[in-house]
């Protein structure tokens, strides 16, 4: 801990406890040994002391002992000391703190009955100040802090530069679901009374809840937070250990300190501190950033207002709980299925006709301010009806454990997530994504800032347990489109090169992939190390770390079991999988063949290889190519005939990468029988064709395969791959 913040917390105990002993003195006197002293109508005693010490506290008298203990915990005056070199000394001092503001509390009980409301959840225009919680409101508090419905609490101390902040502040805290425990000044101004001010309504019903006046009230939030430990969470008094645990992994609180920091607000910090609460300043005081007691940084400053509550949720850990998808339309699983056609579309993006891609990627803690969505372009309000607009979606991400391969995982939701909106059909993705809104769903206001909430809300639902905060921006503006278009697909290539050198004999799990189930029921996507999914999206690896991350999710584990065919690649624990998971439709696949039993494909296939008889060999369409393929048929007629989930013999479906796996179809002759492919697929995949070319003895392959420069029909094909001399008329007949 900083020697600053240590030296301060120390004199602030010191302070506190003066003033403790004083009191006691005072009381001890004035009322007796044998007074009745505590927090009204509580079972706890002290609950601070009586958690960490196991000592009940009823009487006057038995407040020397704690006094007594509080005198061993502090450390001398930092002036008698050279330097503090561990965070021990002051976190003994914050503790010690905590017993002698408790003394402080339960006699200003005696000394000033009328200080806080007795029994009491809501304030008065009298009096806003509601002291301990009593056993009733305890109870039905505190099981909230057990069942999720409030993560844990904010306690500020102080006060906000003027009303309307402290309301803005307030507000993002219950957004959070958050209780928001009050107490102490600054420069004559609290936070509480600045919200009464500003006409925010509190008190334990709106979970704003003004505990005292003075910073020595902050042990009615430790306190309430020892008795949730004590009461639902099973640790016995004095069990100061599994008490300061319990509320460290289940308690979500923190400390807010607006305004000058003083000895006193130091100390009560180290105190919070040993709970594993750390503080969130407004001020540049020292900071404590290595982590320890707390989850993360003990003690983060200069925090501007705009920025507090995110940062100190940042800090603390809390996973952000999205209770309901904000958007106008209906919104669950019912809807994923739904079709937008012809008059009813008001906007369209992608599906071949306009650029439509969607990435998502990691970001530092800094760049993310979370829930933030912007739409920087022309909006559905910004066009008539039937109009089509150019689409890029980044969602930025970030996370103290959040990885990099998590990024593929979260992006492929996006599918299904975006399909539970009414009114909106998705397909795809990457960069083959497609999407339509209905015109009904734009009548009831739906906009694209509301594609970026439903990720916003939803990744915190599904996913919130690896990253920490996501940002979502839209893009329409067609030469920013283009500019993200690249960086995602410099992504992409990143990604599908970890996968290199892992072969399919090298593991004994494949794992599935049923996501687009919705639109095609009876498809079963099995992802191998060398048949990458179809969508292009997923990987094995990528699969691994869904499962790993969701065990129940659309990703799971199939044992491969006993190869019945080397050539074709079937196995036997793949056939058993399949056929269950297909509803017993499909009872058998190859990896490696689009003529026997091939693979069921679907609508988000990036492309889709055909065999052309007449050649020998095979052609492949990607879906942004929109002219009539070889084979007689566009791309979209090739997926409405093959991509329903059926199991079509002469056709499959798979990813841009694939193409180039060693596995590729080998089970047919594989890449040697590719004699066309769109000229745009081909210079993409250039580099890696060329490789694999190399690989198989055929260097200049990739000039004997045709394009639709040179060969729009089959028999144009044949002309041409008779020219060049490629190897698939030598092969055996496909046929």
């Amino acid at each position: 801990m900083s020697k600053i913040i240590a030296s301060a917390a120390i004199r602030g105990a010191h302070k506190i406890y003066n003033r403790a002993e004083e009191m006691y003195k005072m009381a001890l006197e004035k009322y007796g040994p044998d007074q009745e002293v505590g927090f009204p109508n509580t079972a706890y005693y002290l609950p601070i002391i009586y958690a960490i010490t196991g000592i009940g506290v009823s009487k006057i008298g038995e407040m020397g002992k704690i006094l007594e203990i509080c005198r061993k915990l502090i450390p001398p005056p930092v002036k008698e000391r050279t330097h503090l070199p561990y965070l021990a000394p002051a976190l003994d001092a914050g503790m010690a703190t905590f017993f002698a503001e408790e003394i402080i509390e339960s006699i200003r009980y005696l000394e000033e009955p009328n200080l806080y409301l007795a029994n009491s959840e809501d304030v008065t225009e009298t009096n806003i100040w509601l002291g301990a919680a009593n056993d009733l409101i305890f109870r039905k508090r505190g099981v909230e802090f057990v069942d999720g419905t409030a993560p844990g609490f904010a306690a500020i101390v102080g006060a906000a530069p003027d009303p309307q902040t402290a309301a803005k502040i307030a507000l993002e805290l219950q957004e959070k679901n958050l209780y928001v425990f009050m107490c102490a000044e600054h420069e004559g101004k609290r936070f509480a009374e600045q919200l009464i001010e500003s006409g925010t309504q509190i008190g334990w019903p709106t979970r704003l809840v003004s505990f005292g006046p003075d910073i020595s009230a902050a042990v009615f939030a430790i306190g309430f937070a020892c008795r949730v430990a004590m009461a639902f969470g099973g640790v016995k008094p004095g069990d100061f250990r599994k008490n300061l645990i319990y509320n460290k992994d289940r308690t979500y609180a923190f400390v807010l300190a607006m305004g000058t920091v003083t000895d006193e607000w130091y100390a009560n910090a180290a105190g919070a501190i040993n709970w594993g609460f750390p503080t969130i300043a407004d001020t540049p005081i020292p900071q404590v950033l290595p982590t320890g007691i707390c989850t993360y940084e003990h003690v983060v400053s200069n925090v501007p207002h705009d920025h507090i509550t995110q940062k100190a949720v940042e800090v603390r850990g809390l996973k952000v709980q999205v209770s309901k998808v904000p958007v106008p339309v209906a919104y669950g699983p019912a809807f994923e299925g739904e079709r937008v056609r012809g008059e009813d579309i008001y906007v369209e993006m992608g599906g071949g006709k306009t650029i439509a891609v969607e990435w998502t990627t990691s970001k530092r803690m800094e760049e993310v301010e979370d829930g933030r969505v912007e739409v920087i372009g022309k909006d559905v309000t910004d066009v008539p009806p039937g109009s089509r607009l150019h689409f890029a979606m980044v969602a930025e991400v970030a996370g103290r454990n959040f990885q990099e391969d998590f990024e593929p995982i979260l992006e492929r939701q996006n599918h299904h997530l975006i399909n539970q909106a009414q009114g909106v059909m998705h397909i795809g993705q990457r960069d083959i994504a497609w999407i339509r809104i209905s015109k009904q769903a734009v009548e009831k206001g739906f906009k694209l800032e509301h594609i970026g909430k439903i990720i916003h809300a939803k990744y915190h639902q599904d996913f919130g347990a690896i990253f920490d905060k996501v940002q979502v921006k839209i893009y329409t503006d067609e030469e920013k489109v283009r500019e993200i278009l690249e960086k995602a697909r410099a992504s992409y290539e990143h990604r599908d090169n970890r996968i290199e050198g892992m072969t399919d004999e090298g593991v004994d799990v494949f794992y599935s992939c049923v996501l687009c189930q919705s639109f095609a029921p009876n498809h079963v996507c099995i992802v191998s190390p060398e048949r990458t999914g179809l969508c292009g999206a997923y990987n094995w690896l990528d699969c691994k770390a869904s499962y790993e991350i969701n065990p129940e999710g659309p990703n799971q584990p199939v044992q491969k079991g006993e190869c019945i065919d080397e050539k074709y690649g079937q196995f036997k624990g793949c056939n058993d999988f399949v056929f269950k998971a297909s509803r017993q439709k499909i009872s058998s696949v190859s990896f490696y063949s689009l003529m026997v039993d091939p693979m069921t494909t679907c609508g988000c296939c990036e492309c889709i290889a055909a065999v052309l008889p007449m050649c020998n060999g095979i052609m492949t369409v990607d879906r942004d190519y929109l002219d009539i393929t070889p084979c007689g048929m566009k791309f979209t007629t090739l997926a409405g005939s093959v991509g329903g989930g059926a199991q079509t013999p002469g056709f499959v479906g798979h990813s841009k990468y694939n193409i180039t796996q060693r596995k590729y179809l080998k089970g047919d002759g594989g890449l040697l029988r590719m004699v066309w492919m769109p000229k745009r697929l081909k210079e993409e995949l250039a580099d890696r064709l060329k490789k694999r070319a190399e690989e198989l003895g055929i260097p200049d392959l990739i000039d004997k395969i045709a394009d639709e420069t040179v060969a729009k029909t089959e028999e144009e094909v044949l002309a041409y791959i008779t020219e060049k001399g490629h190897p698939c008329l030598t092969m055996e007949p496909i046929i």
